[in-house]
């Protein structure tokens, strides 16, 4: 059966259809084609001609011409439509006109990286010119590296292996820094956040070695499609880019489904498990031999529905091997041989994390299928765009869980359909990652008086003398030199806020390595007596040591698998701005948050049901963040007239809704910012809502918070009103246990007194 007929029966499955919100059909669309640029290397058009390349869609057209005239390039098409030609033709053709001509092209993943090299490589061998275009990651040999450095014109790699194999080593890359001309940056939607404002700085220590050995390289870099592609490139490369965005590709017809699980428990608001609903529909996709990808939201959901899916496929008859998991942490032989897999066909459902988000080549898909909302309306489009790549008729089915958010996009389609993508942000100004960089690019090259590194002279002099106090630089005369033991970039990581990985040893198996996690997500999630899921092979986790960043796991077969909950401190220690707004002051500023992880429990598979726990012993920790909140009256609990325990699940019902709208309003993953309600706030002493960024130093979220409180309420508001429920449940306010049968009512009320709609009285506050 293929996908056309699936959709027909969906559309006469009543029960199906009675759970729909929303059933968009996307039109197809025709390409729109041109010539190639008259003057293109004879060669480099035989090649492409050679590839089934005959014109060029109008945005490739537009981006080639761009950049051959020298200018800095943002190019904003959807998945699929094409961008590789965009960077690869002005290159290609540079490289063929001058052979001492470098370029340097950087993707956020090592998958993608070797995906390029591979399509690179073939349009190069038609070609029949002698250009060298090589991968350079942590998996790249020795032997070969040298070779690279000398004959490699194209160098793929990824920031990471920019950042602390080929930067800090740049005397042995001068052919490199000397004839570079190109710098590629693919995925730039990608860099939001922490990870943005790392490469920000990773790219003022590039072109600060670039203007060493006199070369100036021209920009050229892909996005999907967010709100601000341009404004976002522009703060990353700090240069002024053209943006090309009027997409000439062809499209096949697609429909996008919104389905929301029946209620199961009216009363209590929760409905059918959106896992189980999700692995129903994937396993009838698998039963009609359709290639599909389930896209989950944590690496436990992808574990859970693997294991499930891996079952329901013996059940059929068939082999177990036409289902895999895929996320981060796995090693990378897995990782290929999966996408590998599914570009031949060998696999029929894959279930990732949004690991497979991005543009890695893994053929055409039929279906994509979303376990939860994916956060962003930026990467649910990214993930829809899996399914159809080859101009197919392609299925999208979103299926919503009971968390407030997913509730809210479900019961609005109109905003999903109708909003244009969320801006991306970042702070390449955040001090702690800033210095990080400074204390690098003075390690590759030393400073000098009066240079600056993103920031004013007078600011970058100020971090200069803070690091030679601490004996990190030594200052002679007018230059600022390296003087520490330890070589700095291995100890800052692009990814996180924390230095290193934990990984995780089989101890069954002479210690194999099985997976790793980062720093700050191994307490919540390789504690002792948790269990570990990995290609849905269960583990136990005997002993964690954070100290030497190694978790040491066994195999075990049990029914559960364990979820951490946490205990959370906040302090305020300066506040940037303070605004008062209705009957409540919005604020946002530093914050010290300290947090560990109590107790666990233990989720039975399949039920989901909680079948005990047990507690966790480990240090607590603690960072200085940024955040946005908003204080209420001491008095608060008296003018309405309720108790303090009430007020109590007001706030937290609140504080859950608001979290949950939050990451619509600032593109941002759900666990970037994090949420905190106190009855009597540190210093204050006031009722007060917190919202934080989870990493040190923030990364501009909480600002724009701060910024769009009108919008976050209002959305807060919609959810809670929209819900059916009547005193809050797990799809508006939040788990049950934080918060009773006062939460949905109260939560309610403080967000219309936040919204400046309640009218304060003598008596109390009327709403």
């Amino acid at each position: 059966m293929n996908v056309a007929q699936t959709i027909d029966r969906l559309k006469t499955d009543p029960e199906f259809r009675r759970n729909l919100t929303a059933w968009q059909t996307l039109p197809d669309r025709p390409a729109r084609f041109l010539d190639f640029p008259p003057n293109l290397h004879p060669k480099l058009a035989e090649g492409l001609r050679k590839r089934g390349i005959h014109h060029l869609y109008s945005h490739q057209r537009e981006a080639v011409e761009a950049a051959l005239n020298g200018e800095d390039l943002c190019v904003v098409t959807p998945t699929a439509s094409g961008k590789t030609l965009c960077y690869n033709i002005p290159v290609l053709q540079r490289l063929i006109e001058n052979p001492k001509a470098r370029a340097l092209y950087l993707f956020p993943t090592k998958a993608l990286s070797q995906d390029q090299v591979h399509e690179l490589t073939g349009t190069i061998e038609d070609m029949e010119v002698t250009i060298g275009a090589y991968t350079f990651d942590g998996d790249t040999p020795a032997s070969a590296r040298k070779a690279i450095r000398n004959a490699g014109h194209i160098v793929v790699t990824n920031p990471d292996m920019l950042h602390t194999g080929v930067l800090p080593h740049h005397t042995i890359w001068i052919r490199l820094f000397e004839h570079l001309e190109y710098i590629v940056i693919d995925e730039i939607h990608h860099y939001r956040g922490v990870f943005g404002s790392h490469l920000a700085n990773l790219l003022r220590r590039l072109r600060r070695i670039c203007a060493f050995y006199g070369s100036n390289p021209r920009f050229i870099c892909c996005s999907a499609t967010i709100a601000n592609p341009q404004e976002l490139t522009e703060r990353i490369i700090e240069r002024p880019v053209r943006l090309v965005n009027e997409n000439g590709a062809p499209a096949g017809e697609k429909h996008f489904l919104f389905y929301n699980p029946p209620v199961v428990n009216a009363e209590l608001g929760i409905r059918r498990s959106s896992v189980k609903e999700a692995t129903r529909v994937a396993t009838q996709l698998l039963s009609r031999d359709i290639q599909s990808i389930v896209f989950a939201r944590s690496r436990l959901r992808v574990e859970i529905m693997t294991t499930y899916l891996k079952e329901a496929v013996r059940r059929l008859g068939k082999s177990d091997k036409l289902v895999a998991g895929y996320r981060g942490g796995y090693l990378p032989t897995e990782r290929r041989a999966i996408e590998k897999g599914l570009r031949e066909g060998a696999l029929m459902t894959v279930v990732s994390t949004n690991a497979l988000e991005l543009g890695i080549d893994i053929g055409s898909l039929d279906v994509c299928i979303m376990c939860g909302y994916a956060g962003t309306v930026a990467s649910t489009w990214q993930q829809a765009g899996r399914a159809g790549r080859r101009n197919n008729v392609a299925l999208v089915i979103l299926i919503a869980s009971s968390a407030p958010l997913d509730q809210f996009i479900i019961a609005h389609p109109e905003y999903f359909f109708e909003q244009t993508p969320e801006s991306a942000t970042v702070d390449p100004n955040n001090l702690i990652i800033v210095a990080s960089h400074i204390k690098c690019a003075a390690f590759e090259l030393p400073f000098t008086e009066g240079e600056t590194f993103g920031l004013d002279a007078t600011s970058t002099r100020e971090i200069l003398d803070y690091l030679a106090e601490h004996h990190v630089l030594r200052k002679v005369k007018n230059r600022w030199h390296w003087s520490a033991d330890t070589y700095p970039a291995e100890d800052i990581s692009l990814r996180t806020a924390a230095p290193g990985n934990v990984v995780i040893l089989d101890t069954s198996d002479d210690g194999r390595v099985i997976g790793e996690l980062d720093y700050f997500a191994a307490p919540v999630e390789v504690y002792q007596n948790a269990v570990y899921m990995h290609q849905s092979k269960q583990y136990t986790i005997d002993h964690l040591d954070l100290e030497d960043r190694k978790a040491y796991a066994r195999p075990v077969e049990v029914d559960y698998y364990t979820d951490a909950e946490l205990k959370v401190d906040l302090k305020v220690l300066d506040t940037f701005e303070q605004k008062p707004v209705g009957g409540v002051e919005k604020c946002w500023g530093e914050l010290s948050v300290t947090w560990f992880p109590t107790r666990f429990k233990k989720i039975k598979l399949g039920t989901h049901e909680n079948v005990g726990w047990g507690e966790i012993h480990l240090p607590e920790q603690t960072m200085h963040t940024t955040g946005y909140w908003i204080e209420f009256a001491s008095d608060i609990a008296e003018q309405f007239g309720i108790k303090q325990e009430e007020l109590g699940e007001a706030l937290n019902a609140l504080a859950n809704t608001l979290r949950q709208v939050a990451p619509v309003q600032v593109l941002c993953d759900p666990h970037d910012i994090r949420a905190q309600a106190m009855l009597r706030a540190p210093v204050s002493e006031k009722p007060t809502i917190f919202l934080y960024e989870s990493y040190p130093g923030g990364v501009g979220f909480s600002e724009k918070l701060f910024s769009h409180h009108h919008r976050m309420i209002d959305a807060s508001i919609s959810l809670l009103t929209g819900c059916s429920c009547k005193e809050g449940c797990p799809s508006c306010v939040g788990p049950a246990l934080e918060v009773g049968e006062y939460g949905k009512r109260g939560a309610l009320k403080l967000a219309h007194l936040a919204r400046a709609e309640g009218v304060r009285t003598g008596g109390g506050v009327k709403v």
